[in-house]
């Protein structure tokens, strides 16, 4: 049972020497956003609660990157206090960590290939091209029920990879607590006859919370042909403020390309990894942008004409992955998991060196 991440001395020293606690202000600022909606503070106007929706939407919106760390054991040196900050997390946006963390470790083993779970429909070549169409844009604004039920798909459908007995039961534990949990919730919204206001405070921010982090999920992923790590995602590093404060907030999940491939490496290190590599590979032209808006407008015509990734998105069938079983995260994926054939930077590189 892969409960928890394990990482080299080397990966843990370096999770030690970074400072998660700064990054981990999107959580008491969502909460304060709830608090002042629910307060109406300073002044009960349309403006004011525009404004507290939209700042309470966006830190919970950070709330699923932090989910995200959570889910790789990246935070800090106790795998423990995330899995149990990353179930609180999971119990808010209805998806269970431990379905999310196997629907992840996937995901970075086999991106954008059709074992990758997470990013089903696009990945998944039996999908038709009209289905992908109607799906994303439902995919793009009920994202706060959609991603959800992608990720319960790993556990539910009849061909799940999913066998370990003590996954399906910690899985199944984690889906009975989310029950308990919110089926409180509509209990004592019901009874105190608060239903109003709970959608005021909590519904309309997670909801809009939901869109951003769709926009988010494809933005790093549609019209991505490539099997490469590097290649097959769209990466954000800028210098603008505010490309470098979402960056912040966000514990730097859009420097997509190096974390998929290194999915153990301390976030803090990613955007050192990414200039790394474009000085070691000048022949190569990465999927980089300067800002999200540059990296937006490059997903929409993918979002349009044929929603979808790897062979979707018009890469043939992908070779025989080295390790087909991967049940961890390990800290070089096109190392250690791609077959050579599919690890189109290394081909480039070498064929210019």
């Amino acid at each position: 049972m892969s409960t928890r991440t394990e990482f080299t001395p080397e990966e843990s020293n370096a999770l030690a020497d970074k400072n998660s606690l700064i990054h981990l202000v999107c959580l008491p600022a969502g909460a304060a956003g709830l608090v002042f909606l629910a307060l109406r503070w300073p002044a009960d106007h349309w403006t004011v609660r525009t404004f507290w929706t939209l700042f309470t939407a966006y830190f919970l919106f950070c709330w699923t990157s932090c989910f995200h760390e959570t889910a790789h054991q990246t935070l800090w040196r106790s795998r423990g206090l995330s899995i149990w900050l990353g179930r609180f997390l999971g119990t808010a946006m209805f998806t269970p960590y431990t379905v999310y963390r196997e629907s992840h470790i996937r995901h970075h083993a086999y991106l954008n290939k059709p074992t990758d779970w997470e990013l089903w429909p696009y990945s998944d070549p039996k999908t038709s091209v009209t289905f992908r169409r109607w799906f994303v844009w439902l995919d793009l604004v009920m994202g706060v029920f959609c991603s959800p039920a992608i990720y319960g798909r790993l556990y539910f459908h009849k061909d799940s990879p999913l066998t370990n007995p003590q996954v399906r039961k910690a899985i199944r534990n984690e889906y009975l607590g989310i029950a308990i949990v919110w089926g409180g919730i509509i209990v004592l919204c019901t009874y105190f006859h608060v239903w109003t206001e709970f959608f005021i405070i909590w519904g309309i921010p997670h909801f809009i919370a939901g869109i951003f982090q769709s926009v988010r999920k494809l933005t790093e992923h549609l019209g991505m042909s490539s099997y490469d790590p590097m290649l097959g995602t769209r990466t954000v590093l800028g210098g603008g403020w505010f490309t470098k404060f979402c960056s912040f907030a966000n514990f730097d999940i859009f420097i997509h390309g190096p974390h998929h491939r290194h999915p153990r490496l301390a976030h803090n290190a990613l955007g050192e990894k990414m200039e790394k590599y474009v000085e070691d590979h000048p022949g190569v032209s990465f999927p980089r942008y300067a800002t999200y808006f540059g990296a937006i407008r490059d997903t929409i015509p993918a979002m349009i004409k044929t929603p979808g990734v790897g062979m979707n998105a018009g890469a043939e069938a992908p070779a025989e992955d080295k390790d087909r079983g991967v049940v961890n995260f390990v800290a070089d994926v096109s190392e250690e998991v791609l077959a050579d054939e599919d690890a189109t930077l290394k081909t480039e590189v070498t064929a210019s060196g």
